[in-house]
């Protein structure tokens, strides 16, 4: 009787995921195995005339717009969001668990099946008018990023800093995407007003490190323009050199240098997290891409974690424990000092906030 080989994965142009994992509600779960009657050629010949997979968006309205936070690790206590999904394609991406929820893979569908939230500003223009709201920085783009390639033509972020602007609301947001740049004409503005701020992701200099990470993210030297044109326009910009994956991503010092010489004056890490089904989807994604280092990479990531893939406690989820963890914490530390990092705090002014105007009403003034 012929053994069973497991047909191996491989890469997918343009996407971090390679395979539609099953998410941890499912009732059932398919494998593909070489059942010795030439099942593995046939496979392997299927994935080489495979057509690219296509990006689905799919609409809703959404209920309420504004997520409340107090986890004491986290520095905001109000995120929005005006997409479930990110064509990006991180392949580390905490956020990817989410589409469990709507009975959809975490692999390849959070990165091709995407969700708007069409009815985003009227939503938020409602929860700003409420009596007794009181004024915080929302942060934006903290689960998946607000400027992935969507954004370009459905314009949802835009609407929000739009409806931000009317009432002098602050904001910061996070993005790896250079099309931050095309609402500089409503950014800067606010900045210069003490209303806004942005960060810009950079995991790696190495551009092939890169795509394999981020596939459809912003090229590392397209990042560094943007943080350039932004700082240029007066916008307060930081970078995120996140997240620290070990053996994979090693030149955290020359990303902190590079966005520095580009204009970024704060910083901060992660290290890599892999709650829920990421973990599975990143040992696949080191299978493909890494296969000889993928168990050394995992064994560090559980030395930080406790022995365990992921630990979600609150003191550790961030940055981890142990010897590992500290290395980093140490290397992050010397040279955000030497380089002059974080000796401004962004304080964003919530004493000019002025309620919206409710949908079609005038000013009485």
């Amino acid at each position: 009787m012929p053994t069973e080989v497991k047909i191996p994965l491989h890469a997918i142009k343009g996407r971090g995921a390679a395979s539609h994992l099953p998410h941890r509600f499912s009732s059932e779960e398919r494998d593909t195995y070489d059942d010795g009657w030439g099942t593995l050629d046939d496979a392997q010949a299927e994935q080489a005339e495979a057509q690219p997979l296509q990006t689905e968006v799919r609409f809703e309205d959404a209920k309420s717009v504004l997520g409340a936070n107090d986890s004491p690790d986290v520095p905001f206590d109000r995120s929005l969001n005006p997409y479930r999904g990110c064509e990006h394609g991180c392949i580390y991406c905490f956020a990817r668990p989410t589409h469990s929820y709507l009975n959809l893979s975490p692999g390849l569908d959070f990165e091709t099946k995407l969700i708007a939230k069409r009815n985003i500003v009227e939503v938020l223009r409602a929860e700003l008018s409420r009596r007794g709201y009181r004024p915080s920085q929302i942060a934006i783009g903290t689960a998946t990023d607000c400027y992935q390639p969507i954004e370009r033509e459905l314009r949802l972020t835009r609407s929000v800093i739009e409806l931000l602007a009317e009432c002098n609301h602050p904001f910061a947001l996070v993005t790896k995407s250079s099309a931050v740049e095309l609402d500089l004409d409503l950014i800067a503005p606010m900045a210069a007003k003490k209303l806004a701020a942005v960060y810009v992701t950079i995991t790696t200099l190495d551009g092939d490190l890169a795509r394999r990470l981020e596939p459809r993210a912003a090229a590392p030297h397209r990042r560094l323009r943007t943080i350039r044109t932004l700082a240029e326009a007066g916008v307060p910009v930081g970078v995120s050199a996140s997240p620290q994956i070990p053996f994979i991503n090693e030149d955290m010092e020359q990303v902190l240098e590079a966005a520095w010489e580009a204009g970024a004056r704060s910083a901060f890490y992660n290290v890599v997290r892999l709650p829920w089904e990421v973990a599975p989807l990143f040992k696949e994604w080191l299978q493909v891409h890494y296969p000889q280092r993928a168990d050394r990479v995992m064994s560090r990531i559980r030395e930080m974690r406790g022995g365990k893939d992921y630990d979600a406690s609150f003191e550790s989820r961030m940055k981890g424990t142990g010897t590992w963890s500290e290395l980093i914490a140490q290397r992050f530390e010397k040279a955000t000092r030497r380089i002059g990092f974080n000796h401004e705090r962004i304080a964003m002014d919530l004493s000019a906030f002025r309620p919206p105007a409710a949908q079609g009403q005038g000013s009485l003034f």
